[in-house]
């Protein structure tokens, strides 16, 4: 150790009021064989150790490769939002409880192997993370290729860097100590890297595999007439266990050209954070060379129960197996009632608990949620603590105490009430953006706060481009939107296949198990903007390009519609805009080659 601190002490220079530390003093060298796990471990508890508190600093990493195994790293217990809660984590990069810290990776090439968590930022301010990679070298996702289908089966051929076997449980594929059954699929166009046309999730059974040569199989359960020789499908399971990046309990981050190619979760994670600045980030593949037509197992972003504002510009994000921007709260259900100012209150989703919810001071509102409406006034939190754990890791319910009263029928009886977190709720910057060849959705916005959508591109998204949700009764995600625009973006092929919410290119699509019941609207509100969509151009095979659903305030103005003949119509929705409980209407001066038909229910 003590060689290691002088060659720390020479690699170090001061630029002001920054210290500049080159990670080459810690031994941690590019283009080596060796795991780099142990090394960076002790580098950064050493970093942590001599300069936290003691201004600005930055981490230089020298260009090249690097590969970080499990062994060495850091090992945590964390609960990640959206994620599979399985712990403990083995975490590459862990930053914790520091203040003004920058990351500079030179462009460098950080490999991963196994199951890991790359990089992780915890209880810190003003971070910093530039041009880096993250990748692995042997990804969960098992890339096949089309051989021959037929009604007696399917034969695929997996791809060189996979390694695949099978028992009598059928296909399996294995890494550095993990083994994967792929139970779902996604399909792509060899030539274009767009999911093939109303394929959606692809069952694949493949227990009853047979080995036809090197790297092929035959599955005779696998039929599906869709499937054609050369078309390439991303196999999968559904978990998820950990992001690209984590950052939980921070504030002010800026991401800045960093490009995630492979995570085993999401490509970021962030919660209980403020003001996170994406510039250049990218959930994409490594160009067009890049023989993977896969990026993450879930969405490229995500951002649950954070505040200030969020800004992604100048990103790309395409061929990963969710959303490319998710932003939300999590509502908690009310299970217990002590007194007149207590609620027993819980996280419901499986992917969803073990994190702060919230702090005295924080403005509350109880919802009722077979009619997603608000149920009395809004509350303010007095103290908050976990009710089944000992401290916040690993909690599922709170005792909350509010400054005043409870409305007496706000009880557990018949899981009818959630709570929703106002003052964890940000405003939004989605901008200048490209989203193509994914899976499920292109962008899902649920805060009461400013979003502002513009300038993106969404090119074959798959499914609806633009959601608008909020759900009490499942995903349990905050929550209403009262002040959105989305404007200049272009729109190209959205809808070629269908998934949950997907009912227009714009989907306002809140979950609302008892419409018949409610008595106002969930999105908008006479006091506030609302939702206004301006000068976009749709580029459509299809007809759907507008659903909303209790919406209280709505423009839809100024947009230009072509139509193509690229794939055959096939939505179930026939209606360019349909409307079910909305009022306070606008649909002006809208460019078209006819007059768009609606439906209003």
């Amino acid at each position: 150790m003590a060689a290691l601190t002088i060659a720390t002490a020479i690699a170090t220079a001061t630029a002001g009021a920054e210290t500049i530390v080159d990670m080459t003093s810690y031994g941690l060298r590019p283009d080596t064989r060796g795991n780099m796990s142990p090394r960076l471990t002790k580098a950064l508890a050493d970093i942590s150790r001599r300069y936290k508190g003691k201004g600005a600093v930055t981490l230089k990493f020298a260009p090249g490769r690097y590969s970080f195994h499990p062994k060495g790293s850091h090992v945590k217990e964390l609960y990640i939002s959206n994620h599979d809660q399985t712990n403990p984590k083995q975490v590459a990069f862990w930053i914790e409880g520091i203040d003004s810290l920058r990351i500079d990776g030179n462009g460098a090439d950080f490999i991963f192997h196994g199951t890991m968590l790359p990089v992780a930022v915890s209880g810190s301010t003003h971070v910093t993370l530039r041009d880096f990679h993250i990748d692995f070298e042997n990804p969960h996702i098992a890339q096949a290729t089309i051989v021959k289908s037929d009604s007696t089966g399917i034969e695929f051929e997996v791809a060189p860097w996979v390694k695949a076997g099978h028992d009598k449980n059928g296909f399996f594929t294995t890494g550095e100590g993990w083994t994967e059954r792929q139970r779902s699929g996604i399909a792509f166009e060899p030539e274009t890297r767009r999911v093939v046309y109303r394929t959606a999730d692809l069952y694949l059974p493949l227990d009853s595999v047979v080995p036809t040569g090197p790297r092929r199989y035959f599955a005779p359960r696998w039929r599906n007439r869709a499937m054609l020789p050369g078309m390439i499908v991303a196999m999968r399971s559904w978990a998820r266990p950990t992001p690209g990046i984590f950052l939980a309990d921070c504030t002010d981050i800026r991401i800045s050209n960093v490009k995630v190619h492979y995570a085993q979760g999401m490509g970021l994670l962030a919660q209980m954070c403020r003001d996170i600045t994406l510039e250049g980030f990218e959930v994409a593949l490594r160009g067009d060379s890049d023989p993977r037509y896969f990026t993450t197992q879930a969405d490229a972003t995500h951002f649950s129960g954070c505040k200030g504002h969020i800004s992604s510009t100048g990103g790309l994000y395409e061929g990963m197996m969710d959303d490319a921007i998710n932003v939300h709260g999590t509502y908690l259900k009310v299970v217990g009632r002590e007194g007149a100012r207590t609620l027993r209150a819980r996280y419901m989703h499986g992917q969803s608990y073990g994190f702060r919810w919230g702090e005295p001071g924080d403005t509350v509102q109880p919802i009722d949620a077979p009619v997603m409406e608000p149920y009395g006034n809004p509350l303010v939190i007095a103290s908050i603590r976990p009710a089944d754990t000992p401290d916040i890791a690993g909690v599922k319910d709170f005792d909350i105490t509010f400054t005043t009263d409870i409305d007496t029928a706000i009880t557990a009886a018949g899981g009818r009430f959630g709570l929703e977190n106002l003052t964890w709720s940000p405003s939004v910057t989605f901008a200048d953006n490209t989203v193509r060849n994914n899976r499920a959705r292109g962008s899902l916005f649920s805060t009461p706060r400013r979003v502002v959508a513009e300038r993106n591109l969404f090119d074959h998204t798959s499914g609806t481009a633009i959601l608008l949700c909020g759900d009490c009764m499942g995903w349990y995600e905050t929550g209403a939107c009262r002040d959105v625009t989305i404007r200049n973006n272009r729109f190209i092929n959205a809808l070629t296949s269908l998934y949950q919410f997907t009912e227009a290119v714009i989907s306002i699509y809140p979950e609302i198990h008892r419409l018949q019941d409610q008595k106002g609207y969930f999105h908008g509100g006479k006091s506030y903007p609302g939702i206004v969509i301006e000068d976009n151009t749709f580029d459509t095979f299809d007809a759907p390009l507008l659903y909303a659903k209790s919406t209280d305030g709505l423009i839809f103005r100024r947009n230009t519609i072509t139509h193509n003949a690229d794939y055959a119509p096939f939505h179930h929705n026939r209606f360019a805009i349909k409307l079910q409980h909305c009022r306070s209407v606008e649909i002006t001066d809208n460019s078209a080659p006819s007059t768009l038909s609606m439906i209003v229910e």
